[in-house]
């Protein structure tokens, strides 16, 4: 019997994706996914507005630059209508999460 050549790379490929390390990445990547999707409503899809929107676009913006405004909205140090309050239901790792989310977006 002969065993078509996708069929051959399917075993390995579905091995790996049901490996425990794999799991952990997706689940992570799903946990950030959804707390990504928190902020749709205000910065759109992936942190892409629409155009002519007066909101920021977090797609593509750096890493550093959003933990820092996030930093600023929890703080009071910039002013905003709601985000000081949605800033500080995140913790810093979520920050985290989310500006490495974003800033890997394409504009």
């Amino acid at each position: 019997m002969r065993i078509p050549r996708l069929a051959k790379l399917g075993l390995p490929l579905l091995c790996l994706a049901l490996s425990p390390q794999a799991q952990a990445q997706s689940k992570e990547a799903l946990y950030t996914r959804s707390l990504a999707a928190t902020c749709a409503n205000c910065h759109g899809t992936n942190g892409k507005v629409v155009e002519g929107s007066t909101v920021t676009s977090l797609a593509g913006l750096d890493k550093g630059y959003i933990v820092a405004q996030m930093n600023a909205f929890k703080s009071g140090a910039r002013p905003a209508t709601v985000m000081h309050q949605i800033s500080k239901g995140f913790n810093d790792a979520q920050v985290e999460s989310l500006a490495g989310y974003f800033s890997a977006q394409q504009k």
